[in-house]
């Protein structure tokens, strides 16, 4: 979906995630598009496989004389509803019974655009733990994460 990341619409991004919603521990294709998309913008470490189908991607700063390093952690979810999606826009839900009634869509699509920005220069002391939390929706996810 991407080649060149120096121009991305995440407008698209979101719409093609709203098109293949996955629910709570199935969020495979929508995990290994942000393991892809992390990967594009060189993360220092991807993990995955977190609570089965999270992933963490961490971002090292270029380190500051006289900033002491910290860490902060962002989190989006990634999964889905077992709803019926009622409309009829291009990027309608492929997904019979599945839609992304909650946003999390635009979740997962905010913290990718996130993490492209402050890959690109990394002017921060410490490091940025991108989460992308499975199974919100009634699973558990979170706590499965840790």
């Amino acid at each position: 979906m991407f080649s060149n990341l120096e121009i991305v619409d995440f407008s698209k991004i979101r719409q093609n995630l709203h098109a293949h919603p996955e629910l709570k521990y199935e969020e495979y294709k929508t995990s290994n598009f942000v393991v892809d998309f992390l990967k594009k913008l060189s993360f220092d470490e991807v993990i995955t496989e977190i609570g089965l189908t999270g992933v963490v991607g961490v971002l090292k700063g270029s380190a500051k004389k006289g900033h002491p390093l910290q860490s902060i952690g962002i989190r989006a979810d990634m999964d889905a509803l077992p709803i019926q999606e009622q409309n009829n826009f291009s990027y309608v839900s492929k997904n019979p019974g599945v839609m992304h009634a909650c946003g999390h869509d635009g979740h997962t699509t905010i913290l990718l655009a996130a993490a492209k920005k402050l890959s690109e220069k990394r002017n921060f002391a410490g490091k940025v733990f991108f989460i992308f939390q499975p199974a919100e929706e009634g699973g558990a996810g979170g706590k499965a994460m840790i």
